[in-house]
């Protein structure tokens, strides 16, 4: 049985990176919206493309509202939570919301109220 406390490490000896060690910048360059959302949430492809601020806006709304059902899930124990989809979740969200201030997006737009 493994400790709490020890490291993950990769082969070469490194540790893990985890979700927080990682950089919004870095984390978006590592992130491919059209290869990584379709795992993470069940959209059309027009929805994935977001052209407009607009559509982006909503995008991340629907990435808070996954990322606030799974952490329920999480804390409530739940059988069908899965760590590396949170993970996922939370990366591809980072990512998307450094893009979206990136094209011009406010920080209040983004912080509002997913439903």
């Amino acid at each position: 049985m493994r400790r709490r406390d020890a490291k993950v490490r990769l082969p070469e000896g490194r540790p893990m990176p985890t979700v927080k060690s990682v950089e919004p910048t870095v984390a978006a360059h590592l992130y491919d919206r059209r290869r990584d959302l379709p795992r993470l949430l069940p959209l059309w492809p027009h929805e994935i493309e977001a052209a407009s601020l607009g559509e982006h806006a909503r995008l991340l709304a629907r990435m808070r509202r996954a990322l606030r059902i799974e952490r329920q899930r999480g804390r409530g124990g739940h059988w069908a939570y899965d760590l590396a989809r949170h993970a996922q979740l939370l990366r591809a969200y980072r990512a998307e919301v450094s893009l979206y201030m990136r094209r011009g997006g406010s920080a209040s737009a983004d912080t509002a109220k997913a439903d």
